[in-house]
């Protein structure tokens, strides 16, 4: 649309008898250079010049840039009417780089592994599937640790991750069609803040939010999400809209604050704010909030003022950002890690304080690790809390926002404070709240008793009961530990050790001695100390009970190992004695002893022979089978435990005197040389290693193992002991001897020590264990 200008030619001559000021009056009616007197003579053709000429100009201007494509696509995922907006997918030079944010930096050396294991594999295209997989799982370990430690200032930097999602990702993810409205009806269109009208599951909602951009230059546009009085008349606009129609309103809050440069208050940008609050608690239709980044002063509460606010894992809502609460507060932008921590900004503490109603978690990594995932999760939030709210009447509706925004930091005096409100009064110094001991002692024994008259009546006691009483016991006794190291002044070390620890845990390293010792100091510190604790007492009768029930969960643990480990071993000997070749065998030796005529007493040394060898040979199989099912067999013959009973008793006892200097001196060793720094290496390799090692794991292993073994070998030469061990083994060796002369030789076997015997009866028995 161009503008009309109207211009005059220059008059080459100007008419005899003009004096100067008419020529000046003329300028003011419009026409420059042209006197009054003239223009009427030539309106009336007085005049026969003609050197008055009109031309038009159009003037040049900017094409509009409407959303609306030239040829829109009908197929589009939320019809036709989602090609009013703006936001449309990046293309693939201008879509966001992955930022690593700084308290991150710590994994950048394990992807690192990660991507050059995965390279040398496709130059390569050797197997290195078990390394990838070793360093995936401890990437994703270490990862797991850092995300879920982390600190209200980490929360804050996820929060306003560059490639977060923005509203209205998650809008046209979460909806079946959404169509954008646009304009405050007053002149102007404020792209922070989006409005439009969508779908979840077939129900229609309005949806407003504050929307960031995905690069610079959306940003720019967008204001960074922070908002002008135009966006909030718009919200405005579309609330009424939503309340006339009745559509519930879901409004996404992700800005830093309301926009506060000088035009913007001109404008009007506090009474905008306000009347908005004022609105929502008259609207008649559900209000769901939800925080996907950060929500900042009023700017988030504008359209933040609703039944139900719910926050992502990893989203802050404040009144003050930690850097201006620590400029204020600590005069130092730098104290803002501090300032976030005091503030209590994050979604769990706002929870504790009743300020949010629900929580929606986040992939590790946060919500731009898996925006898809976020979104669904998101949306299983709207309809659960839509669901609650739709059932509500409009006076129990406006009620119920009324009552949730009446009750934050409500308190009255005179009446026992809730536990969760307990966190939003001022910090004092007061006991902890513990289990009483005779309550726990009562609850172990009443157990203790339930699990004998199970046992008298053959019934099995379930395992849960047990195992819900060990958990409780370890809280108690976990607090019972925390409350005797902080009387005895040790807690701020033990911080510091721990978070030592967990660097060193996160960076895959191994534990350098200055901490080892620093660690073991402590240990010893606190057991010393420990009995003059307040609650040593408490703590050591909780001690005791729970080693007792662990103890009892682990005989029974390990009675249903054996049960299992009969049963298959009693499987396998069932499957050998049915083998076809095996029943052959058998039964060709039993022909043959029936045919010889004679009774088991009287038989032959040939045939006992052969009984014996038999024997002999399925006690091989037997053991084959049994190491199959991953156990080790230990095979004693009856004639040496009998001998072994014999033996004098001053003799195990100086074989016993012997076990026990041969260990003081494995230990002095370890002690005095750099043996224990290996065991300690060795232990970590194996750790590190896991359950599927690699050949280079393996190969460590095997290094260290041998060394370990001749550094005591070594230091065993070169003490007296290898003396004693021989003069010892001499004379154990002639007891054995001597033994071996008196007694007679093996008594041939018993009628019931046939094969006839060792085969599975009719009764069920079986091969003993």
């Amino acid at each position: 649309m161009g503008e009309i200008g109207i211009g005059m030619a220059s008059i080459s001559h100007s008419p005899v008898g003009t004096s100067a000021s008419e020529f000046l009056r003329s300028s003011s009616n419009g026409v420059n250079g042209i006197p009054l007197r003239t223009l009427g003579r030539a309106r009336f053709g007085s005049t026969t010049r003609r050197d008055l000429v009109v031309a038009a100009k159009i003037r040049k201007v900017k094409k509009q840039d409407h959303p609306w494509p030239d040829d829109p696509d009908p197929n589009v995922k939320g019809g036709v009417l989602t090609h009013l907006s703006y936001f449309k997918p990046l293309p693939e030079n201008q879509k966001p780089k992955p930022v690593t944010l700084e308290f991150e930096k710590r994994l950048l050396s394990l992807e690192k592994k990660i991507t050059d294991v995965r390279n040398m594999a496709n130059k390569t295209g050797l197997d290195f599937s078990d390394q990838l997989f070793t360093l995936e799982s401890n990437y994703q370990q270490a990862l797991k640790d850092l995300y879920t430690h982390l600190t209200p200032i980490q929360r804050v930097s996820i929060a306003r991750h560059p490639n977060r999602p923005t509203f209205l990702d998650h809008v046209f993810s979460i909806t079946e069609k959404f169509v954008e409205l646009h304009g405050d009806r007053s002149g102007y269109n404020d792209p922070a803040i989006v409005t439009g009208i969508g779908t979840i599951d077939g129900r229609r909602y309005m949806f407003m939010g504050h929307q960031k951009g995905r690069n610079t230059k959306e940003n720019i546009n967008r204001n960074f999400g922070m908002p002008t009085p135009h966006g909030y008349r718009k919200a405005l606009r579309m609330m009424h809209y939503a309340d006339h129609h009745g559509f519930p309103i879901i409004t996404f809050i992700d800005t830093p604050g309301a926009y506060a440069d000088l035009k913007s208050e001109e404008l009007g940008q506090g009474e905008a704010i306000a009347h908005n609050l004022r609105t929502m608690f008259g609207l008649k239709v559900p209000i769901v909030s939800i925080v996907i980044g950060e929500g900042g002063s009023g700017g988030a509460l504008a359209i933040g003022c609703a039944n139900k606010l719910i926050m992502l894992e990893n989203a802050v809502f404040y009144v003050a950002s930690p850097e201006a609460a620590a400029s204020i507060l600590w005069k130092n932008s730098k104290a803002a890690p501090q300032a976030a921590e005091k503030l209590r900004i994050t979604a769990t503490e706002l929870l504790k304080l009743q300020i949010a109603d629900g929580v929606v978690p986040e992939p590790l990594g946060g919500a731009h690790a898996d925006p898809s995932w976020t979104s669904q999760q998101i949306k299983y939030a709207i309809n659960e809390s839509m669901d609650e709210l739709m059932k509500m009447d409009t006076e129990e509706l406006l009620k119920h926002r009324m009552h949730k925004f009446r009750k934050i930091g409500m308190f009255q005096e005179g009446l026992p404070v809730d536990s969760k409100k307990k966190v939003n009064m001022k910090m004092k110094e007061e006991p902890i709240v513990r289990t009483s001991s005779l309550n726990i002692e009562d609850e172990v024994k009443k157990l203790m008793q339930q699990r004998l008259n199970a046992k008298e009546s053959s019934v099995e006691l379930p395992e849960s009961a047990l195992t819900e009483m060990i958990e409780k016991l370890e809280r108690e006794v976990d607090r019972e530990y925390s409350e005797a190291v902080k009387a005895i002044g040790l807690k701020d070390r033990l911080v510091m050790l721990r978070e030592e620890f967990s660097k060193i845990k996160l960076q895959d390293q191994l534990m350098p001695p200055v901490l080892k010792d620093k660690i073991e100091k402590l240990k010893d510190e606190f057991a010393q100390s420990v009995s003059a604790a307040p609650n040593y007492e408490t703590l050591k009768s909780r001690l005791d009970m729970l080693m007792e029930l662990s103890k009892i969960k682990i005989d029974s643990a390990n009675k249903k190992k054996y049960a299992r480990l009969k049963q298959q071993v009693n499987k396998k000997y069932v499957e050998i004695m049915n083998r076809p070749d095996m029943k052959e065998k058998n039964k060709s030796l039993e022909d043959e002893i029936e045919n010889s005529g004679v009774s088991a007493e009287d038989l032959g040394p040939e045939l006992k022979e052969k009984i014996v060898q038999r024997k002999k040979e399925i006690e091989l199989e037997m053991v084959d089978a049994i190491k199959a099912l991953g156990l080790d067999v230990a095979a004693v013959r009856s004639k040496a435990k009998e001998i072994s009973e014999q033996i004098p008793i001053d003799v195990k006892v100086k074989e016993k005197e012997l076990n026990e200097e041969i260990k003081g001196e494995i230990e002095n060793v370890i002690k005095s040389t750099d043996l224990k720094e290996k065991i300690e290496v060795l232990k970590f390799e194996v750790a590190k290693a896991g359950k599927t090692p690699n050949v280079a794991s393996k190969n460590r292993i095997a290094a260290l193992g041998q060394q370990i073994k001749e550094g005591l070998v070594e230091a065993m030469n070169s003490s007296n002991l290898k003396e004693k061990h021989e003069e010892l083994q001499v004379e154990i060796s002639e007891v054995i001897e001597s033994l071996e002369n008196q007694n007679p030789k093996e008594d041939p076997p018993k009628e019931d020590e046939s094969l006839e015997n060792q085969n599975p009866k009719e009764d069920g028995s079986t091969y003993d264990e």
